[in-house]
């Protein structure tokens, strides 16, 4: 199963924004999990799982580790990015799955 992972301070403040993008998720027919996690579990839940993860998206309050993470998952080749903060502020989960999607493509 492919994997989209969600980053933020303490890996909770997402799971709103996670909830929305698995309803959008299965809508669409997408087998993805899609889940959150704190932002400093990022480098174990690479080594644990980069063959799964195809996107890693970023909660803007964590925007200004854009860079470290990125170093860390272009190790892996997995794109990065930060979720756009209208979107994560409105719970736009579609936005914000084919955000994670568009990264990929």
């Amino acid at each position: 199963m492919k994997r989209i992972v969600l980053c933020c301070s303490a890996g909770m403040s997402t799971s709103l924004v996670v909830t929305k993008m698995e309803k959008i998720a299965a809508e669409r027919g997408l087998d993805l999990k899609i889940y959150a996690i704190a932002e400093q579990a990022l480098r174990d839940e690479l080594d644990s799982h980069s063959g799964e993860i195809i996107a890693v998206l970023l909660g803007p309050q964590v925007r200004f580790k854009l860079a470290e993470n990125k170093k860390l998952t272009d190790q892996y080749a997995i794109p990065v990015d930060v979720i756009d903060p209208v979107a994560y502020g409105t719970l736009n989960g579609a936005k914000v799955l084919d955000q994670a999607l568009n990264l990929v493509r």
